[in-house]
């Protein structure tokens, strides 16, 4: 990286609150103006309203998502200059979650008929509300007084857990679009292999941290060829399940959906049966096979 590109890195308009204020305004003047043009007296236009609130929360969630896999993975200026404005970003998602709670309000108290007949299912109810739970604390706990509130640990996981949901939120959201609704626009292919790009770097970073640690530990470890291996081709299943859900929705459905006990999940537990996630599963498990061929020689 040039000393210029370094110097543009560390320049305060992009860095602190300075970018907070870049990424935030021009989100709340899109909402802003969407507001002015669009057509408000109907349900429809206020569900419009809805779909670019989430679409502008996305880009800065997943930036904040990969952050810290980014800088692990390949440690640069740049991935040191992601890290550092994880929580700029991360505040600018929530700018857009706002916007987005206004506009479900709005809906709610002025078209609940629209609302309850078109809009309505309890499920994505529960899964939208739970994602509130957890970015509002989040929020309050990414400044000074909030923090002193927990102990690091439960900070670690409060934000860990917190941001995995988001992100599988938004994930899920441009699955259903793409392979069970069929009506898909430019915006939810690219949102789609994007979640899945920034979940695949936390699982290569998870792979390199692994592995190191393990060196550390037994300088003398090598690596089991056949696990590996395994490995690889369980991450490859997986990474071709990402992009063919089309192929198998159907047949998982018929798996996994019409159970006597499996109902109450259905209606209330958020993402049940995880259908978007099954390949992410595979993937993960070649990723756990990887990252612990090392250990086997232990």
């Amino acid at each position: 990286m040039t000393q210029a590109l370094r110097d543009v890195l560390r320049n305060k308009i992009i860095n602190g609150w300075s970018l907070f204020y870049l990424i935030s305004a021009p989100i709340s003047f899109a909402m802003i103006v969407a507001i002015g043009w669009g057509d408000l007296s109907t349900g429809p236009g206020i569900s419009a309203l809805i779909q670019l609130s989430v679409r502008c929360a996305v880009p800065p969630l997943f930036m904040a998502f990969a952050a810290s896999s980014i800088h692990a993975l390949l440690s640069s200026d740049g991935s040191a200059w992601l890290l550092r404005n994880r929580k700029y970003f991360g505040l600018s998602f929530a700018v857009a979650m706002a916007w987005q709670a206004f506009f479900i309000v709005w809906m709610v108290a002025g078209y609940t008929d629209y609302y309850v007949h078109e809009v309505y299912l309890t499920k994505d109810a529960i899964e939208g509300t739970v994602g509130y739970l957890f970015l509002i604390p989040m929020v309050v706990t990414s400044f000074k007084p909030g923090r002193r509130l927990l102990s690091r640990k439960n900070w670690n996981r409060l934000h860990t857990v917190g941001i995995y949901y988001l992100w599988a939120y938004a994930f899920s959201v441009y699955w259903w679009s793409i392979f069970y609704y069929e009506t898909p626009v430019f915006l939810d292919y690219l949102f789609y292999v994007s979640g899945f790009l920034v979940w695949g770097v936390r699982a290569g970073a998870w792979v390199k941290l692994r592995r190191k640690k393990t060196r550390k530990e037994s300088p003398d470890t090598r690596p089991v060829r056949s696990v590996e291996s395994l490995g690889l081709v369980a991450v490859g299943v997986g990474v071709v399940g990402v992009f063919s859900g089309s192929l198998w929705r159907t047949s998982a459905e018929e798996v996994l959906y019409g159970y006597k006990w499996t109902a109450p999940l259905e209606a209330f537990v958020p993402y049940w049966p995880l259908e978007p996630f099954l390949p992410l599963l595979m993937i993960s498990f070649g990723a756990y096979l990887i990252g612990q061929a090392l250990s086997a020689l232990r």
